[in-house]
């Protein structure tokens, strides 16, 4: 066997460890909390406070204006500046989460908007309330339109992670980069590392096209 087979073979465990223990945890926790700050957004969009709309879209403009780089370096290295320091792990959260809330608020909007008017009157008229409507009519017939923007949206983070590696975070990527710098084998290392996140995604949009056509079962035709 090669000596590049070989560190192929011995580094693809400690890739896929940081994709276990860094890229997917990471990608998770972000997306989770991403979608709570979209649904408030979203919510903040479509409210009749101007207030309330304008901070909303401010925000919005904001993250789908910035590179996402650009942020994540914003706050692990630019906020010290102003006495806040956060260690790789919250920072690189934070700035995943706030992204993902940016771009995944429109997503939830639209799906909210796309939700026939009809369904809110047909609310009003058994006497739900706004919130009733919201949490048992509206949002979850919205959530299944917004299943695959969102997918979509999950799985760029994924990739996206790999910025991470810039502020010291140790997964897929980082983890292939000190391999190659003792080694010397960048080219080999990296395309390992690109291999793991093909196969993650490739899962990733397999369960997503599973999730779409079950959910498909339950709309009429």
């Amino acid at each position: 066997m090669s000596e590049n087979a070989q560190l192929f073979l011995d580094s693809l465990w400690p890739i896929v460890e940081g994709a276990i223990k860094g890229t997917i945890p990471l990608a998770l926790i972000s997306f989770a909390i991403g979608l709570v700050i979209a649904l408030i957004v979203a919510l903040m969009r479509l409210s009749k406070s101007k207030v309330l709309s304008v901070l909303a879209r401010i925000y919005i403009s904001i993250i789908r204006g910035t590179p996402l780089l650009v942020q994540l370096f914003v706050i692990f290295y630019g906020m010290p500046s102003v006495g806040i320091t956060l260690d790789p792990w919250p920072s690189a959260i934070i700035a995943f989460s706030l992204n993902v809330g940016g771009y995944a608020a429109e997503v939830i909007r639209a799906a909210i908007l796309s939700v026939p008017r009809g369904q809110w009157e047909a609310g009003y008229t058994i006497g739900m309330s706004q919130t009733q409507q919201l949490g048992r009519v509206i949002l979850p017939q919205a959530a299944r339109v917004s299943v695959p923007p969102l997918s979509n949206t999950f799985i760029s983070l994924v990739k996206d992670s790999s910025l991470a590696s810039l502020i010291l975070v140790t997964e897929t990527f980082r983890v292939s980069q000190e391999i190659a710098a003792f080694s010397q084998e960048f080219m080999l290392l990296y395309i390992e590392a690109a291999l793991v996140y093909w196969v993650i995604s490739t899962f990733l949009a397999f369960g997503q096209s599973m999730l779409e056509e079950r959910l498909d079962r339950y709309v009429s035709k």
